[in-house]
């Protein structure tokens, strides 16, 4: 059985897509500046305070680079605010796989690329 707290990127682009919630990206801040999913707000795993991350109105689901630091996050949060919360797993790297949108560097050139999909 599959836990309400393991949620697919698929399940997590529609949520985004509809304002349902509060995504928290927990990777470092120059793995976010390399590529990250639209709308995701930055609060890395290592200075993580989970009583920063506002708590009311939408769902907080987090996100990392393979859902490791990410379930590490939520396990934290729920300890210490008792607030509803689920993680992505396996990061944005299965994001990628299944081909949704996100802003990323491009190694070669330094330009932001965005597909404008989102």
């Amino acid at each position: 059985m599959a836990d309400a707290r393991d949620l697919s990127p698929l399940e997590i682009f529609e949520a985004l897509k509809a304002g349902e919630i509060l995504l928290v990206d927990v990777r470092e801040p120059a793995e976010f500046a390399n590529e990250r999913i639209h709308g995701a707000l930055l609060h890395p795993l290592s200075t993580f305070e989970p009583k920063a991350i506002p708590t009311t109105g939408r769902r907080v689901i987090f996100q990392c680079g393979s859902g490791k630091r990410s379930r590490m996050a939520l396990d934290k949060f729920i300890a210490e605010t008792g607030a509803d919360a689920a993680h992505m797993t396996g990061g944005i790297g299965m994001w990628k796989v299944h081909n949704l949108p996100f802003i990323r560097i491009n190694p070669a050139s330094g330009q932001v690329e965005d597909d404008g999909r989102y």
